[in-house]
């Protein structure tokens, strides 16, 4: 998963962003259309969305409403329109936050930051003997901290965020590898094991992490 993706079809000022965010040691991808966008948005996710509202074809306002059908991850709009219906009809719509261009890149960073500092202040995620610290990406089990990878936090997670549905492979796989080119589909069956070595009580018989054959995993109570 990318921290954040830019979805511009301003290819130099594109550029110029993703520049600035890596700067600031971001992962970044990069869309100049809606289709496009929703695409990666699907196969890869993203912690946050930069949408420019003027888009060829669908714009801004709709890729906002698909994301919004299923997924809470925070979108600032950027944008020229500074009409007020624009503004009221991004918020109503589920942005975060409406930047009108030309914008001070040292203020967008700014807001970037803040709104990962409150995404990651949400507290810890509890799940039966479970505790997940979402901000520091540490786990603990009946008290007792267990050690964990980032891979491996972001798997549980995404299994635990998800319980009582099937993930399919190439969906988890995408989720948590799809960006990296090193990877191999066959990781995500060493990460479950791996896994169910540390959260279950009896790994070769797991009561949680539950095996979907011909599809994927899938997470239980």
């Amino acid at each position: 998963m990318v921290d954040i993706l830019i979805v511009e079809d301003n290819e130099e000022l594109c550029s110029l962003l993703c520049d600035f965010l890596r700067c600031e040691d971001y992962t970044v991808s990069t869309a100049a259309s809606a289709e496009k966008a929703l695409s990666l948005f699907e196969k890869y996710g993203a912690r946050l969305v930069l949408l420019d509202i003027m888009l060829p074809g669908m714009d801004g306002f709709a890729v906002c409403r698909k994301i919004r059908e299923k997924d809470n991850t925070p979108i600032i709009m950027l944008t020229a329109r500074t009409d007020k219906e624009d503004k009221l009809n991004g918020i109503l719509l589920g942005a975060d936050d409406y930047i009108e261009k030309p914008y001070d890149i040292d203020i967008l960073i700014a807001k970037i930051k803040g709104i990962f500092r409150r995404r990651l202040a949400i507290d810890k995620l509890t799940e039966g003997d479970l505790v997940l610290d979402l901000a520091n990406g540490t786990v603990e089990k009946n008290g007792i901290p267990i050690s964990m990878t980032t891979k491996e936090f972001e798997l549980l997670h995404l299994l635990i965020a998800n319980k009582g549905q099937t993930l399919g492979k190439n969906f988890i796989f995408n989720r948590i590898w799809g960006t990296d080119s090193e990877s191999e589909p066959q990781t995500l069956t060493v990460h479950i094991k791996w896994l169910r070595e540390k959260v279950e009580d009896d790994s070769k018989n797991p009561r949680r992490i539950i095996t979907v054959w011909g599809k994927g995993y899938r997470w239980e109570e």
